[in-house]
């Protein structure tokens, strides 16, 4: 049985949007649609949902919120198989557990919260940094419209430990019949000259020379019907990949997970392009 994709909804204009973006997926891998909204309380309130549930009164049933999610995934993907699910909890941890029998994950970027100057919401930070598996926050303009993937290209930072998260955006660009351009920076310390008695030739190529290596090695097992560009850039990584954004329809990075540990588990490079990022983040677990 092919394993759902789950969006979560709370029926603010980010959650719209995300849910767009969902049934598009859902629909390149061929699998089941799961629409959820999980709240601590009863009803929702909010100003976005009532318009599309053609109704007057801005407080509305939990099942209403995900009822409205479906149908609008229904009407972008007619073909789609689509279930849901009110779950009486707090959203993080549920959608976190939800994501134990999913292929992805999807939020949007913020709640319905009403505090516009916030970049991320805390759902979405939490359950990008706890979930099991591949967590897409669609980031994007301020209105609940996605945008149309319009520059061919899926890219994705290479670190070290990269298997999981190279797959992942190689099965996206094949998914999209798009190019994959792979990433990875790379920094000489300061501390490093020419006269350093253990680097022989300028340090500077030396460092690159071994982040194109390892680059060369992640992409070994990229199938060969993906169209790849790789590139090796100095820098800090968070900002190679934010300006390789721009020009992204998906950016996808991995996020270090550590058993038992209970602290936000996303590392610098991860938490400043969900913050930033002018197109969707994919967040890929990688276990230590």
């Amino acid at each position: 049985m092919d394993l759902p994709l789950v969006v979560g909804v709370d029926g603010s204009e980010p959650s719209l949007r995300a849910v767009d973006w969902a049934a598009d997926e859902a629909a390149l891998r061929q699998v089941p649609l799961r629409v959820v909204y999980a709240s601590l309380w009863q009803r929702y309130e909010g100003a976005v949902l009532p318009r599309d549930l053609d109704g007057p009164d801005a407080r509305v049933p939990a099942e209403d919120v995900v009822r409205a999610g479906a149908r609008r995934a229904g009407s972008r993907q007619s073909a789609l198989r689509i279930s849901v699910a009110v779950l009486p909890e707090e959203p993080g941890y549920a959608l976190v557990r939800e994501g134990r029998n999913a292929c992805a994950l999807v939020v949007g970027s913020r709640g319905r919260s009403g505090v516009v100057n916030l970049l991320l919401g805390s759902v979405s930070l939490f359950v990008a940094a706890h979930a099991d598996c591949p967590v897409v926050v669609v980031r994007g303009g301020n209105d609940n419209q996605v945008r149309a993937a319009v520059h061919g290209r899926v890219v994705v930072g290479v670190g070290d430990e990269s298997a999981a998260v190279v797959r992942f955006a190689a099965q996206e660009a094949r998914l999209r019949a798009v190019e994959l351009h792979a990433l990875r920076a790379w920094r000489c310390p300061a501390h490093e000259t020419i006269d350093h008695p253990l680097i022989t030739g300028e340090p500077e190529r030396v460092y690159e020379e071994r982040a194109a290596d390892a680059l060369e090695a992640a992409l070994l097992g990229v199938p060969p019907e993906v169209k790849v560009r790789h590139s090796t850039v100095e820098g800090a990584a968070r900002k190679v990949l934010l300006a390789a954004a721009y020009k992204a329809d998906l950016l996808v990075v991995g996020a270090r997970r550590r058993p038992g540990h209970l602290g936000l588990q996303l590392g610098r490079t991860s938490h400043t392009v969900l913050h930033d990022s002018p197109c969707p983040v994919a967040v890929v677990p990688q276990w230590a």
